[in-house]
């Protein structure tokens, strides 16, 4: 009795493995979208986080620049002015004594981002800023 091969064999006696490369291909393809669907999210985080400072720096030194009288108006109102041009709205403004304080908060799909910055004089002899609390966490 002879055995039958369910498939061709080759010049040297393997199997031929036709379609193996569209496996591969598909498998690949696979892993590139999940790997893409796991970097999305991480990334569109750090957009919103970058967006964020750049909305709080801003808002931070106009802030500052109206403060020492610069621009004309009041500080806080500068920020949000600046930080809502930036597409991010103003947290807390706080004035300590010649340094200007502002949150930026800019929302993504995935969540909040806040981020804090500090503007005004440059430090003085000891590195403290100029105006700034003793306690502050600069």
């Amino acid at each position: 009795m002879k055995r039958r091969c369910r498939g061709r064999l080759g010049a040297a006696g393997f199997r031929e493995e036709t379609g193996a490369g569209s496996v591969l291909a598909v498998g690949i393809m696979g892993a590139l979208v999940a790997l893409l669907l796991a970097t999305l999210p991480v990334a569109t985080l750090l957009a919103g986080h970058q967006r964020a400072a750049n909305a709080a720096d801003a808002a931070a030194l106009a802030a500052a620049d109206t403060l020492s009288g610069r621009v004309a108006g009041f500080p806080c109102d500068t920020a949000r002015v600046v930080a809502s041009r930036n597409q991010a709205t103003l947290g807390a403004c706080t004035i300590e004594g010649e340094t200007v304080v502002v949150d930026a908060i800019v929302e993504t799909p995935l969540g909040t981002v806040r981020v804090a910055a500090r503007a005004g004089p440059p430090p003085d002899a000891s590195g403290r800023p100029d105006g700034a609390p003793g306690n502050a966490p600069y």
